[in-house]
């Protein structure tokens, strides 16, 4: 199991890692975390980064730094998505109609009125 878990985590980080040399952008491990399945808050996410020794100063994460990380994250099925019965119900409390679909308006009325 663990080596299968290591597997998709470096080909989903050689996805992002641009010039072939074992090393991503640090900008890129929500990225690839979320390439992953895993949805962390951005608060999750930047504690997960300080487990992750960074190359400073140009801010790149060796594949050997983040390997172990995210492999133990998946293992523990650590920043699941959110089942979606939960998005559904979400959504049909912003469908006020209950036509089956949200107007761009209304989205945008309902994300930016408290």
């Amino acid at each position: 199991l663990v080596a299968e878990i290591e597997k998709k985590v470096i080909e989903a980080f050689e996805v992002f890692d641009r010039e072939a040399n074992k090393t991503v952008d640090i900008r890129e491990i929500g990225c690839i975390v979320r390439s992953l399945g895993c949805f962390p808050t951005e608060a999750e996410l930047q504690e997960l980064l300080a487990q992750i020794e960074v190359e400073e100063p140009g801010g790149f994460v060796h594949l050997e730094q983040f390997l172990p990380v995210m492999t133990k994250v998946l293992l523990e099925r650590r920043f699941r998505p959110i089942p979606e019965d939960v998005i559904l119900h979400a959504f049909e409390a912003l469908d006020e109609n209950k036509c089956g679909y949200i107007t761009k308006e209304d989205l945008v009325k309902h994300l930016t009125e408290g």
